[in-house]
């Protein structure tokens, strides 16, 4: 099994796991499943782990990586599975709690619309998609599609996708963890542009002239 089907693997448990802790924080099965919406975000959630499967996603270091960068996989990894259960449990216990199910459904639909625009780029990408801050061999810029106006669309994903997750189990302590995110996303979006910068000079700077670096008309 070579590297990108070992991730792929493991993208399938670490998903698999975090939708697991959901259902043990809201109660079990029936709890998770008696509300639409959560069915809907577990099907999409689902969804995600197959796609998975047909990216060329890697871990690779490539020909030069800033390894200083590697602390923010762990921060993600801690937030990731405090998410995955906390907002879950909160909304059990109806502990800092609103609204109702139609909060639970525009998580359901950022949910999604943050999960595809996730991994939408890792598709585009290919082999030059890695886990690492690192520039993979034969890289090249990637300036049209989505990238004509975002610098990185796959962490705006991540941020609407884990808002989206908040959002369905109605809880504030999961918006908390999803701002919590911006530290270290914000970090790792300075290390790539640092590296892409040092590899690609001047053209990398005409492209940032004319892109968000995050949130279009923001950021």
């Amino acid at each position: 099994m070579n590297i990108s089907a070992k991730l792929a693997m493991f993208s399938i448990a670490a998903i698999l796991v975090y939708l697991g802790l959901a259902i043990l924080g809201l109660g079990g099965f029936a709890a998770f499943f008696s509300h639409p919406a959560l069915v809907v975000i577990a099907l999409a959630t689902l969804v995600m782990a197959g796609l998975s499967l047909f990216t060329e996603a890697n871990l690779s270091s490539g020909e030069r990586e800033d390894r200083a960068n590697r602390w923010v996989l762990p921060v993600f990894g801690v937030i990731g599975l405090l998410s995955a259960f906390i907002p879950a449990y909160t909304d059990r216990m109806d502990f800092w709690t609103f609204g109702g199910e139609g909060i639970r459904w525009v998580g359901a639909v950022l949910f999604m619309a943050g999960g595809a625009l996730r991994i939408w780029p890792v598709f585009v990408l290919g082999k030059r998609f890695s886990g690492l801050v690192a520039i993979q061999p034969g890289h090249t810029l990637v300036t049209d599609g989505i990238y004509r106006t975002l610098r990185n669309p796959s962490y705006l994903g991540l941020l609407v996708n884990a808002l989206g997750w908040a959002l369905a189990f109605r809880s504030n302590v999961g918006i908390v963890l999803t701002a919590l995110l911006l530290p270290a996303l914000i970090a790792r979006i300075n290390a790539e542009e640092a590296l892409l910068h040092s590899q690609f000079g001047a053209e990398y700077e005409a492209y940032c002239a004319k892109t968000w670096r995050l949130i279009p008309g923001i950021y």
